[in-house]
């Protein structure tokens, strides 16, 4: 199995916030990326590539970022031997390919023909979260069918439903739809879906017939990974594995709560999402 770690986005909302604050707290943040931003003892994507390391679920792990942003990743990357870089060539929000076209290029550019783990490269999981147990539950899914896709799941508030994905499921915790950022009204479901994905080797042709579908498409229909779970669902079997949420590093606030928690209230930094 493989990693691919979504991490070409720009940041535009944190830096704003950044550039915004008069306290001079957080000017070390000024034009960082987000998934290299500190977080607790390490950097915020060092915690994946330690636990998906320890945890034996993959033996690659493949970030792309942009150009803008290629340098201080290449250099990150040297601490770690399992890790590749690949910018998108991108150099700014406008330009971006968005996040679909970018798990695309990494899996034509690095030839991928394995199952993959794809991580959206600002989000982190709270302590309950396994890898080993999605490992677990992906291999009996595959057991069953080798078409088989997990998301997770966790439950979200009711004023929530309208800033994510919600997944509706069946009794086999089979995903029916998901319903991209409805009213409470419009569903029974709080099921929150957080940007990681377990796609199985023979759904990610299906990237391609996708993009191909929304090549006029505007750039919002591709940037989002969610569009293309949304779409995979009634083509392959897509399951969930449920968790009991997550850290969506997006603006300056959401950054300082996720860091104050690695900083203070994670009990267990060496097993920590393994």
């Amino acid at each position: 199995m493989k990693a691919v770690i979504l991490a070409a986005g720009y940041g535009t909302r944190l830096q704003r916030d950044v550039a915004a604050d008069s306290s001079g707290r957080f000017a070390h943040l000024a034009g960082a990326a987000k998934p290299l931003l500190p977080v607790g003892r390490c950097a915020l994507i060092s915690h994946w590539v330690q636990a998906l390391t320890a945890s034996g679920c993959v033996d690659r792990i493949h970030v792309v970022t942009n150009a803008l942003y290629q340098t201080a990743f290449e250099e990150w990357a040297t601490h770690f031997s399992n890790v590749k870089i690949l910018s998108d060539q991108t150099r700014s929000n406008d330009e971006r390919l968005g996040a679909v076209a970018c798990l695309q290029l990494a899996v034509k550019h690095f030839n991928i023909e394995d199952h993959v783990i794809v991580i959206g490269g600002d989000t982190l999981f709270k302590e309950d979260f396994s890898l080993s147990e999605v490992k677990e539950r992906y291999s009996d899914l595959q057991a069953k069918c080798e078409d088989s896709c997990l998301v997770l799941s966790y439950q979200c508030k009711d004023e929530e439903t309208q800033k994510y994905g919600i997944l509706e499921v069946d009794d086999d915790l089979r995903v029916l739809c998901m319903r991209e950022k409805p009213r409470p009204s419009e569903t029974q479901s709080r099921r929150a879906c957080p940007c990681f994905y377990v796609f199985s080797k023979k759904s990610l042709p299906l990237l391609d017939t996708f993009l191909e579908e929304k090549k006029e498409a505007p750039i919002e229909e591709k940037d989002a990974p969610g569009n293309f779970v949304s779409w995979l669902i009634p083509r392959k079997p897509v399951h969930i594995h449920q968790i009991s949420g997550r850290f969506d590093v997006g603006n300056l606030a959401s950054y300082t709560e996720c860091d104050l928690y690695f900083r203070e209230k994670l009990q267990d930094v060496e097993s920590y999402m393994v």
